[in-house]
């Protein structure tokens, strides 16, 4: 297994920061004697085949991978934000709310998509362009490339739950097989990709003071990815009492979890433009 990040002929790592077999950041000495810093998220983010650094824009930058996967994301997360909502409900009815959770479904996968595309599209190391676009790799080293696969997979799942949910006439152990087990896995699936998102910032397993922007959307959306987890715990359906454990609950989590992917997703337009303008060394 090829160790990442890759160091150039005659760099030296004088310090590097891991959690368990993933690095996260790392320091180089250059052969002239300067210092370089890599950090993991920073590096994909501005130095992927998907997100060269083209511009300063912030809300219009359609040249970056990173921009697109902010507006995704917006995008999802508001359907995600707004869906919960009983007044929404009864404005446009139960199926037309049921297809807007589908449509953020489908916007999360977008998203999620084109960043699993730019984790793996990402350079090597800090002096190595990838010329070669690739849809697939495999690099269980890189903790990036484990958040932004089990993120996919996720979404995959949120898409057949959000699916599931809008057929009419589902028993007590259809919808729990068909809408909340996809749901649950889907929700398991985001915290754990949350929580590698927020190690991969911070270095560190556990909380810490890392309080620049790439903490702040990194943070918030593990808060987000817990909501989404309490949320669907609080749908499972009930037999005995003919209803979902707790449906309030269930609808203020998925909401506030919602909210919590917007402002990660709008976050990720200035953190897009900071990365485009800025070098590792």
């Amino acid at each position: 297994m090829s160790v990442h990040p890759h160091t150039p002929p005659g760099w030296l790592r004088v310090a590097h920061r891991s959690v368990g077999p993933f690095t996260t950041h790392v320091t180089f000495r250059r052969p002239d004697g300067a210092t370089a810093e890599w950090g993991s998220r920073a590096h994909r983010k501005h130095a992927s085949l998907l997100s060269r650094p083209v511009g300063r824009g912030i809300w219009w930058a359609p040249g970056r991978a990173s921009w697109w996967i902010g507006v995704l994301f917006a995008i999802g997360s508001t359907c995600f934000f707004v869906g919960p909502f009983p007044g929404f409900v009864e404005l446009v009815g139960a199926a037309a709310d049921g297809m807007v959770f589908f449509v953020g479904s489908i916007f999360f996968t977008s998203a999620s998509t084109l960043q699993w595309l730019e984790t793996i599209n990402a350079d090597p190391g800090p002096t190595l362009r990838r010329r070669r676009f690739r849809l697939v790799s495999w690099e269980p080293g890189r903790i990036d490339w484990w958040s932004s696969g089990v993120q996919l997979v996720g979404t995959v799942l949120f898409n057949i739950s959000t699916y599931d949910a809008m057929q009419a006439g589902l028993d007590a152990q259809s919808y729990d097989r068909l809408v909340w087990t996809p749901d649950l896995l889907g929700s398991a699936c985001f915290l754990v990709s949350g929580y590698l998102a927020y190690v991969e910032v911070c270095g560190a397993a556990f909380w810490t003071r890392r309080r620049t922007l790439e903490w702040r959307i990194a943070a918030v959306n593990l808060v987000g990815c817990v909501a989404f987890g309490i949320s669907a715990v609080a749908a499972y359906w009930v037999p005995s009492s003919g209803s979902v454990l707790d449906l309030a609950a269930a609808n203020a989590f998925t909401a506030f979890g919602g909210l919590c992917f917007l402002i990660g997703a709008i976050l990720l337009l200035p953190e897009s433009a900071d990365a485009a303008g800025q070098p590792e060394s």
